[in-house]
């Protein structure tokens, strides 16, 4: 076992598409992180495999800032610490789906809850009558491929060099920004197939490289378009950045916490 960095940041996106918010630790489950993408937006218009409304088709929704209406019941399961003690540790419950309610704040300073129909017919302004969209939650996160995502702040300085411009890296929509000691960009390539140990239990498999698409190009704060990263990643990278990885062990994640290779 040999420690090759530390999480620079976590983060978590309570509603697929819209903005996220860095924690100052996650708890990372099987199933994905505590409170991660729980609700999202379906269209009618999107393929069955993948109906999501996505900020491609509609820009509101990334500047859109969710937030849990009881942000103390949103941290971690609620008897996770007696779950724990349970030899060899068992499951912890997800609470009431109450107690992970959300509110949206739009743009504009509008506050609305996640279920209200006049935030739906404000989604759906401008994309025309062939979109009905519809609210989906689930008690699991709504990923788009494996429950948790990586990515590197090295990989981030890399790309902004190969374009010459600063990029946010909220861009990659991580739920685990690394600082990796090789100090490379995209070295994450290399813990494909390994495991890693991240903070003082949570144990990860990394399955696969993350396959980018446009989501990318997006700008966080004004939903601006800089393609140029997204040809930079096809180009130069084979069209991935970032790693996804599934949870073989269960635990609290926080800011700084050692990243360590277990093979």
């Amino acid at each position: 076992m040999s420690k090759i960095g530390t999480i620079e940041s976590v983060w978590r996106y309570p509603v697929k598409s819209m903005r996220g918010e860095e924690r100052d630790e996650i708890f990372v489950g099987f199933a994905g992180v505590y409170g991660d993408r729980l609700f999202a937006f379906r269209s009618s218009a999107n393929r069955v495999g993948f109906p999501f409304l996505n900020a491609g088709e509609q820009r509101a929704l990334f500047r859109c800032q969710p937030r849990f209406r009881h942000p103390e019941k949103s941290v971690a399961p609620y008897n996770l610490a007696e779950a724990e003690r349970i030899s060899p540790g068992a499951t912890p419950l997800y609470p009431d789906p109450a107690d992970l309610m959300i509110d949206i704040e739009t743009p504009h300073g509008q506050v609305y809850a996640i279920d209200d129909p006049a935030l739906i017919d404000l989604l759906r302004a401008g994309m025309g009558d062939q979109h009905e969209v519809t609210l989906l939650r689930s008690e699991r996160a709504l990923t788009d491929c494996r429950p948790l995502s990586l990515f590197s702040v090295q990989t981030v300085r890399q790309l902004a060099a190969e374009i010459g411009t600063p990029i946010d890296q909220r861009r990659f929509r991580a739920n685990v920004y690394l600082d990796l000691t090789s100090g490379e960009g995209f070295a994450e390539d290399q813990l494909v197939h390994r495991s890693l140990r991240i903070g003082d239990k949570a144990v990860v498999s990394v399955v696969e490289r993350d396959p980018r698409c446009s989501i990318i190009t997006l700008d966080p704060e004004t939903g601006e378009k800089t393609p140029a990263i997204l040809k930079a990643v096809a180009q130069k990278h084979d069209g991935g950045a970032g790693i996804y990885a599934a949870v073989l062990i269960e635990g609290m994640v926080r800011r700084g916490d050692a990243v360590e290779l277990l093979d």
